[in-house]
């Protein structure tokens, strides 16, 4: 059995219409410090990131509490926009997108979905990945067999516990929810 904990990142620095790949600001710092002081205690463990910035520095802050790096893991990054989006027009799709379920936004959704579901499932050791509100609501769908884009509204490090065994996910903690500010 493998305990996963997927974090969700600490607030970024810029919106998602402004900035591709922002690092995370002073209170998303302060938030990856406070998911440190609960996490390092159980561990050192294997640290995964998604490749955004935001990620690699909140899981970086754990990270240095273990002495160790994040491995970087692109099947658990945030959910690609369409192709052709203006990035000013990025988070009216996403809003839109929230709301609904992976089916209706087709293969290319699915397909991610499927990626994240498929990496988290392979775990077999305990391990700490920092991903995205999204990635991770896509893996609670997994684990719960719902097709909903959107199930929690999981807040900035908010941490959401899974079981794997023999590939099998199952959701043991939902992360703790708050109002999300789509940025």
């Amino acid at each position: 059995m493998a305990r996963v904990y997927m974090v969700r990142h600490g607030r970024a620095s810029a919106g998602w219409d402004t900035d591709q790949d922002p690092g995370l600001d002073d209170l998303g710092r302060h938030q990856a410090e406070l998911m440190a002081d609960t996490l390092a205690p159980i561990g050192p463990m294997r640290l995964t990131s998604s490749p955004l910035r935001r990620c690699r520095e909140t899981a970086a802050i754990l990270g240095s509490r273990w002495e160790i790096s994040a491995g970087i893991e692109p099947l658990v990054a945030e959910i690609p926009s369409p192709e052709g989006v203006p990035m000013g027009q990025r988070i009216e799709w996403l809003r839109g997108s929230m709301s609904g379920s992976w089916t209706a936004l087709g293969l290319r959704y699915t397909e991610f979905r499927d990626g994240v579901s498929r990496f988290v499932s392979s775990l077999t050791e305990d391990t700490v990945i920092a991903s995205h509100f999204v990635a991770i609501n896509a893996a609670i769908g997994a684990a719960t067999g719902s097709d909903a884009v959107v199930i929690r509204s999981l807040g900035n490090c908010s941490v959401t516990v899974f079981d794997v065994v023999d590939g099998v996910v199952t959701l043991i903690e939902g992360g703790h929810e708050a109002d999300t500010l789509i940025r």
